[in-house]
């Protein structure tokens, strides 16, 4: 992607459909005059009342407990230095979405115009009766270190400047399992430091708190050496400088423990990494471009055990790792400051949770046979769904134990399944599998690039590196398009009807009619279809010249659907192929089937399409939980329509006893506990959360995804394919952008998964 097309995407990302990226949503009923009345004028009253009373029934009454301000005067804003309150106003949306989507915490930018720390300090007190908690960002130093300090001694909220202290917390949980894996202790390392900003300060006093010596330490600017004599240091740096000569970097390094880069790009050299002691613990986590490239690291020193901050390496030093526990577990006690203890708890919680066992879902998105603590494996990964029920409670025992927590808590199994249901209010498993397909991108087929949406599709997915893509069409209008989008990249693009592929055609014909010639197919028919797209890409797949193809967005399904069967069919053992959504709802993905293909299954059809959805939901790490839904409750109806689901459990209950699958029942209560609970506690069912629905026909399961689509803008990722001999997946027709970018991710996976069971096949 150019310079001007980047540009032009993220505004119209920040512009449209509504301009920013965060809103106020009701939590209350407002349909009727008396839900008005209750949340305006009279009732309102009464809280207030209450609140006027005692004043900690702000938080009974109030958002106020889990409201946090992300306050900035945009000094300091990323790498764009002093650009302005406005200016830093996008940047202040973002962190709010980021604590929204990790832990829940709902979020008011406030962007301050004045650079004087007094008026700074004395607007954020006047506004903190309306917040739970404070996180400052962007604000430049010295000034941030006076204002976060005042903050923290005047208010009784929780205050914390995520630029200072997320980078030390999240590298202090690493530098803890390194220095583990390195053999070290921490009162023994030595340790040099590339930058002297709030970030290096702050990692490098709370790598102090764990026990490195201060006089072990040799700290650097961009004018060198930290020393006593220099006028121009603050107080806080002043505590890292040394006396004597100044000594170059490329001298410092050499044999020191640890090196820490919170400075700028390729500054450490492999000659300066080879200086360095057994075992060397290097931290390069300058963006875009660390202090030594992490390939490069790993090439010059396997002994070397090395961190980023960026995600296409491992160990990534991500303040996303902190922040949103951090206040979440400080919230959720209501303490009155984020203190050391509670810093120092979310760095051990951390550095624990990476020696555990991961989670499935965690190496499905990571592309993981078994992620385990290593060299490779230091510090949590930010997908993995653990966190907050790890780092929140660590945080606000810590807080409890330190004496400021307003509101103790006592059911701590309650507290974290409460802090796990959170989870499900995000679209997290989109960036599951999109970063899954990108640690091993496949070549995929777009039979319809003449469209502009399937062109930028595939323009996303080239520039996301979720795949390769193969552009079939008219290369002329192809090209066009392509320029208007900005899409510049040399992808390859094929016209099927052209004479320079008369000899592909032909060859794809021969090989399709040797599989249907006793089937109605002559040579000649099968040189004609080879001329459509779809049968085209259908035989670049079968034939290895592609890995994946997607289609559908202009034709109907039926349509789009009869040459993949025709030309691919049915995997090995698949007795049928159907199709499930998954749907990203609320509670979490939920998995329907089958949403398209067979219009009236029986049921022999009907297990073997809840075996193949189960099997689809594991792959994505989720544990299904199976219900087969119905107008009818265990045989209250006996309509062949209800017993068939009714067979089909019965069979699934002996043959498969340790499936987690019941039925037939209403779709009310196998997604309400309670109901299920009191009225069927019989059921397999009985006490889980329901993650899957298998439909007793396909009008049901059709209109039921497209429901929620449209009327609750539920995300929808399929139909997927199951059941096909190779990768082909197919859109719904007039597919968005985004659901063909996801369809895309979701073919690579399939890539990845079918190559995985040929090697475990030994195939």
């Amino acid at each position: 992607m150019n310079k001007e097309t980047k540009k032009r995407e993220a505004l119209l990302y920040h512009a449209e459909p509504t301009p920013g990226k965060i809103q106020v949503v009701p939590t209350k009923k407002y349909a009727t005059q008396r839900d008005l009345s209750l949340a305006y004028s009279p009732g309102v009253a009464e809280p207030c009342l209450e609140i006027a009373a005692n004043i900690e029934d702000v938080y009974k009454y109030t958002a106020k407990g889990n409201l946090v301000a992300v306050i900035s005067n945009g000094t300091a804003v990323l790498g764009l230095g002093d650009i302005g309150p406005e200016a830093g106003k996008p940047v202040m949306e973002g962190k709010g979405l980021l604590f929204k989507i990790f832990s829940d915490i709902d979020v008011f930018d406030i962007e301050i115009g004045t650079k004087d720390v007094e008026e700074f300090i004395q607007t954020v007190k006047n506004i903190a009766p309306t917040f739970g908690g404070i996180n400052l960002e962007d604000i430049k130093a010295p000034e941030s270190f006076e204002i976060e300090r005042r903050l923290i001694e005047e208010l009784d909220i929780p205050v914390m400047h995520d630029d200072q202290h997320g980078t030390a917390i999240i590298s202090s949980a690493a530098l803890i399992n390194a220095l583990e894996l390195a053999g070290k202790k921490a009162e023994d390392v030595k340790v040099v430091v590339s930058g002297a900003g709030s970030a290096a300060i702050a990692c490098t006093d709370l790598y102090v708190s764990l026990g490195v010596k201060v006089e072990n330490v040799l700290m650097f600017n961009s004018k060198g050496l930290l020393t006593k004599d220099n006028p121009s240091l603050s107080e806080l740096q002043l505590k890292y400088a040394v006396d004597g000569a100044k000594i170059e970097l490329a001298e410092a390094v050499k044999g020191a423990d640890v090196f820490i880069g919170l400075s700028s790009g390729n500054i450490l050299s492999p000659e300066m990494l080879l200086s360095m002691a057994e075992n060397p613990i290097v931290f390069a986590m300058a963006n875009p471009n660390p202090e030594i490239d992490y390939n490069l690291a790993v090439e010059t020193r396997k002994d070397v055990i090395m961190a980023t901050g960026r995600s296409d390496f491992p160990n990534q030093v991500n303040n996303v790792l902190g922040f949103p526990y951090i206040f979440r577990g400080a919230l959720d006690v209501r303490a009155t400051k984020i203190n050391e203890a509670m810093k120092m708890a979310a760095v051990k919680a951390l550095a624990s949770l990476a020696k555990q066992s991961v989670p499935e879902q965690v190496n499905v998105a990571y592309g993981a046979t078994k992620l385990g603590f290593g060299r490779e494996y230091i510090i949590p990964k930010p997908f993995d769904p653990r966190l907050i029920a790890v780092v929140a409670p660590a945080v606000a025992k810590a807080a409890m134990e330190s004496g400021i927590a307003k509101n103790p808590i006592t059911d701590w199994i309650a507290y974290e399944e409460r802090l796990l249901e959170r989870l499900g209010n995000d679209n997290k498993m989109v960036r599951l599998i999109t970063n899954r397909a990108k640690m091993d991108p496949k070549r995929i087929v777009f039979p319809e690039a003449e469209h502009l949406n399937v062109l930028k599709a595939a323009q996303i997915v080239h520039e996301e590196g979720i795949g390769v893509p193969v552009l079939l069409g008219n290369k002329e209008i192809i090209l066009e398009l392509k320029t208007e989008l900005g899409f510049d990249a040399d992808i390859e693009i094929i016209d099927p009807k052209i004479k320079d592929e008369e000899q592909r055609r032909d060859r794809f014909a021969k090989s399709y009619w040797s599989t249907r010639e006793r089937r109605g197919i002559s040579l000649l028919d099968a040189q004609k279809l080879m001329r459509e797209r779809n049968y085209f890409a259908a035989m670049m797949v079968n034939e290895g010249e592609a890995d994946a193809l997607v289609t559908g967005h202009s034709r109907s399904y039926p349509s789009v659907l009869k040459p993949m069967l025709q030309l691919i069919g049915k995997a090995n053992g698949a007795s049928l192929v159907a199709t499930a959504n998954m749907m990203l709802t609320a509670r979490g993905p939920m998995f329907l089937s089958d949403t398209a293909i067979n219009i009236n299954p029986s049921s022999e059809d009907l297990v073997n399409i809840v075996l193949m959805t189960a099997k689809t939901a594991k792959m994505f790490g989720v544990e299904p939980v199976i219900a087969m839904v119905s107008y009818s409750n265990f045989g209250s109806s006996t309509h062949q329509n209800a017993s068939k689901v009714r067979e089909a459990v019965a069979y699934l209950h002996k043959n498969h006893p340790d499936m987690i699958v019941d039925g037939e029942i209403q779709a009310d209560f196998a997604l309400n506990p309670e109901m299920l609970e009191e009225k069927f506690p019989f059921s397999k069912l009985a006490g889980k959360k329901v993650n899957t629905l298998v439909f007793p026909n396909l009008e049901s399961a059709n209109i039921t995804y497209k429901l929620l689509k449209e009327l609750y803008k539920v995300n929808s990722i399929g139909p997927i394919m199951l059941g096909m001999g190779k990768p082909v997946h197919i859109f719904q027709l007039g597919a968005s952008v985004e659901e063909m970018v996801n369809m895309a991710a979701i073919a690579v996976i399939d890539v990845q998964e079918k190559e995985l069971k040929k090697i475990k096949l030994g195939k």
